[in-house]
């Protein structure tokens, strides 16, 4: 691409494309929260077992992340995204029209492969696409997961308490059409700067930097899902909110994470683990009452706003040799963690309550907050 106004002008439409393609998928990622227990209700699930809905694509996408990246290593990556958001698309229509909880999960194992691929891919093309401001540009594609839940999810949740939530997956799977008309035209073409094969993934694994940024991801994402997941069913079943305060909520914590992703990520993990530990522990206790749910969900948004961006920085960190590698570990990990706190919150829930799933959230986010002290480098 050119250096010229022009030429800068059609670099940060390429960042606002990828960016629009995360924000699609991690809608179609995270909706199911907005919708659990209506889609619960359809299929005559539990919420515990509709929680399967964050747990498939979460372990699928751990595996599609370096399956997708090794194995189409060669493949100019405009190609491989284009490619991936035409299956969204697919997998958005299929869920909209499920006729049956297994169909469903079909769907969702989709969803986790283009999770796995995309984000893998398009999560270090920043600096690509707009060089000399590859922090910034790296900003925007991030910021694309807040705004997933403070427009996405939301809205999704609004139009499916109006609606119903096919119609709600059917709006999504056009915004992926949208996404897939759009990026062949604004993405340059992108050939493998290197080729992210199995021994890059072994090299890059064995680093100090790299444990580190494992582990404290591992502990914050299973301390965040593990208890968000299922915040519909306690601003429900605790705090008493009907589905339209429930959205309502939702959207005020969507808001503070688009905040939190540009505010608190530059001050690191140690500040977004400690807000999530508080507000997650708190909100047994002070989430009983409106103003305590509404408060505490300020605070989480504001804290999770900032952990993709912190942890994509840790791996960037530790395989600054090659980024594409770090998006691979940085997917894999994350997605495989919101599998497992997904599937550890809906245990809980099925056999306790909501009040216990929200303290596991806050008791893990605290073990975080200790890793991330011990791992500091000194």
């Amino acid at each position: 691409m050119s250096t010229t106004p022009v030429g800068q002008w059609k670099r940060w439409c390429a960042v606002v494309s990828v960016a629009t393609g995360i924000f699609a998928i991690v809608t179609t990622e995270i909706l199911p929260i907005g919708l659990l227990t209506s889609i619960g209700g359809s299929f005559a699930v539990s919420d515990g077992t509709a929680g399967l809905l964050m747990t498939m694509p979460g372990f699928l996408a751990a595996v599609a992340a370096p399956v997708v990246t090794v194995v189409t290593a060669r493949v100019d990556r405009r190609i491989m995204l284009c490619a991936l958001m035409a299956l969204l698309t697919l997998a958005n229509v299929v869920t909209a029209l499920a006729p049956d909880y297994r169909v469903l999960l079909v769907a969702r194992v989709v969803v986790g492969v283009v999770i796995g691929g995309f984000w893998s891919i398009g999560a270090g093309l920043g600096a690509r696409l707009v060089p000399g401001s590859g922090p910034r540009a790296t900003a925007v594609i991030f910021s694309a997961v807040p705004l997933g839940s403070v427009l996405g999810v939301p809205a999704g949740t609004l139009l499916g308490e109006l609606a119903g939530w096919r119609v709600a997956f059917a709006v999504v799977a056009v915004l992926s059409a949208v996404v897939l008309v759009a990026l062949p035209v604004v993405l340059p073409p992108l050939p493998p700067v290197r080729a992210t094969d199995l021994r890059v993934l072994r090299t890059s694994l064995r680093g100090h930097g790299t444990r580190a940024a494992l582990l404290v991801t591992f502990l914050v994402v299973l301390a965040h899902f593990g208890a968000y997941t299922y915040v519909r069913p306690f601003l429900e079943q605790v705090t008493g909110l009907s589905g339209t305060a429930v959205t309502a909520v939702l959207l005020l914590y969507g808001t503070a994470g688009v905040v939190g992703n540009f505010l608190v990520g530059r001050h690191g993990f140690g500040p977004a683990a400690t807000l999530l530990a508080a507000s997650t522990a708190l909100l047994p206790f002070l989430g009983r009452w409106d103003a305590g749910a509404v408060a505490l969900l300020v605070v989480w948004g504001l804290a999770y706003g900032a952990v993709p961006v912190c942890s994509q920085v840790l791996f960037t960190k530790a395989v600054p040799d090659a980024p594409e590698a770090a998006s691979v570990l940085f997917t894999a990990s994350f997605q495989a963690t919101i599998g497992v706190g997904a599937l550890a919150g809906g245990a809980v829930l099925d056999h306790a309550s909501p009040s216990a799933v929200m303290l596991l959230g806050g008791g893990v986010a605290a073990l975080a907050v200790v890793a991330i002290k011990k791992t500091a480098p000194r």
